[in-house]
């Protein structure tokens, strides 16, 4: 099911030059505010977005947030899924019947997601939304990280059973809500929106921590 962006605004792009030689484009589109790390080649987000939300995409596939999210589930899978199979999740149909640009364009931001999590000092910059407030909005990426867990929940037991490195997901399990909107965690409403801002500012160091306790492991 397709979501709508939270807030209203302008359109605007900068670019700017990190530390690390890595281009960083921040830029506020319509209704959102994304900051992702680009490690070779510019990826069009504003282009991908545009088409995620447009009637030529497919009814099921996921927006940006969600669709980062989930790639970054997918490069911390305990198990190797198939191209294939996780590109028709993300996209809502077999990449075959897409346009070509949309699937290099997924392929390319997949590929950064791994280079940043393979690097030194690793380096995780998930796209969330921001509302014009200023909070940050979360909660579509962890959905879709936990749409990648859901491809092979039962190879993830391993790390959500684990009494020590369990917790590496509690930022993430920290925004699911149950279909009444409470806290699957048991968070009470009046600290949950306290409770997810916290969370939100962890989960880059908690991805990372995800990705090496699987790389870790000899079946990684």
């Amino acid at each position: 099911m397709r979501h709508s962006h939270p807030i209203e605004g302008e359109i605007f792009k900068i670019n700017i030059r990190l530390c690390k030689g890595h281009e960083c484009r921040l830029s506020l589109d319509c209704d959102q505010i994304w900051v992702v790390g680009i490690m070779n080649d510019e990826i069009d987000l504003e282009a991908l977005d545009e088409y995620l939300m447009s009637d030529d995409s497919p009814e099921d596939s996921m927006l940006l947030s969600d669709l980062d999210g989930f790639l970054h589930g997918i490069a911390c899978s305990p198990v190797l899924i198939p191209a294939v199979e996780w590109m028709s999740k993300a996209l809502g149909a077999n990449p075959e019947t897409l346009p070509d640009w949309v699937n290099q364009t997924v392929a390319e931001l997949y590929m950064a997601i791994g280079e940043g999590l393979m690097a030194t000092p690793a380096n995780v910059e998930p796209i969330f939304w921001q509302a014009k407030e200023g909070h940050v909005i979360a909660m579509d990426w962890c959905e879709g990280f936990m749409d990648a867990v859901a491809l092979r929940p039962k190879h993830w037991l391993r790390l959500t059973e684990s009494d020590l490195e369990g917790s590496l997901m509690a930022p993430i399990m920290a925004h699911m809500l149950d279909d009444e909107g409470n806290s699957i965690l048991g968070i009470p409403h009046n600290k949950l929106d306290v409770a997810l801002a916290e969370a939100a500012k962890v989960i880059p160091d908690a991805v990372v921590g995800i990705f090496r306790f699987w790389k870790s492991k000899p079946s990684f």
